[in-house]
């Protein structure tokens, strides 16, 4: 098939498109500026010159594709400023745009990342696809839960064949995660967020990209699968495990909260893809 990718030269399309192309798929990279996709062009993709505000730009991009993929987003990272209220713009105000641009252009499925966040606020509790929880939207994380909410509902009103897959937080190469916490352990200053029991749904950003290229594979159609590791953890447990593969002293409480604790479970992406992943824990995905 002919897969365009949005956000092609970000983290996850990084992994992504070497994957697509491992498979036998002809890959687009749409991205803003095409003089800066040297990883695109490694694995030879095409490139087009599109921006999710342009609908003329994505319609030109998505012509004879068989499959659109939507990554953009402007997180912050350890490696990146980022900007959490431009990705709930994106979310909110990019999507009718780019839903419309694939009707333009004849594309039938559509496969749009999510985050498993929407489901967190259950404590310990274990969410899976159908767990929501309230939130309040006067934080960074509930903000951002609404303005996922309000894209997952642009998808599913389209008369597009579509799939959402809600990833965990991302580590790995490239997302600057694990890097930073591993820094921050040998600097002696890695704390937990809060008392550290929340707990934490992590994915491997090489699994994720792995399930996306399983999910465009198998197809269960207009489906939102949750994508995260076997084995969701305290913050205490994560980081208590980078501490001692960094040889340092045990992480202390009282970091700054940015999300809610939230538990998934993998199940539906394992049975409906099928997919496992290759780091089931942060312990095989942290290993050093």
């Amino acid at each position: 098939m002919r897969i365009a990718v949005l956000g092609a030269t970000g983290v996850y399309g990084r992994h992504l498109l070497p994957r697509l192309a491992a498979a036998g798929h002809r890959v687009r990279a749409l991205m803003r500026t095409p003089s800066a996709a040297a990883s695109a062009l490694a694995c030879g993709a095409e490139l087009a010159a599109a921006d999710l505000f342009d609908e003329a730009s994505l319609r030109a991009g998505l012509a004879d594709c068989d499959v659109a993929i939507h990554l953009a987003t402007q997180l912050p990272s350890p490696a990146s400023p980022g900007d959490y209220a431009a990705t709930d713009r994106l979310r909110r105000e990019g999507t009718p745009l780019w839903i419309r641009a694939c009707h333009a252009a004849g594309v039938a499925r559509v496969v749009q990342q999510s985050i498993a966040m929407v489901h967190a606020g259950g404590g310990a509790a274990w969410a899976d696809e159908d767990t929501f929880h309230p939130q309040a939207q006067d934080s960074l994380a509930g903000a951002a839960i609404a303005a996922v909410g309000e894209m997952e509902a642009t998808i599913r009103a389209s008369r597009l064949d579509w799939l959402i897959l809600r990833g965990g937080l991302f580590y790995g190469p490239g997302t600057g995660f694990d890097d930073a916490w591993f820094a921050r352990a040998r600097a002696g200053g890695l704390r937990m967020p809060g008392d550290g029991e929340d707990y934490i749904s992590l994915v491997h950003v090489a699994d994720m990209a792995a399930a996306t290229v399983a999910a465009i594979e198998r197809w269960p159609s207009r489906q939102a699968l949750i994508v995260a590791d076997d084995r969701p953890s305290p913050w205490r447990e994560v980081l208590g495990h980078v501490c001692v593969l960094a040889g340092s002293a045990p992480p202390q409480p009282g970091g700054r909260m940015l999300m809610p604790s939230f538990r998934v479970s993998n199940r539906r992406a394992r049975e409906r893809l099928p997919w496992t992943p290759l780091y089931p824990d942060y312990r095989a995905g942290l290993a050093r």
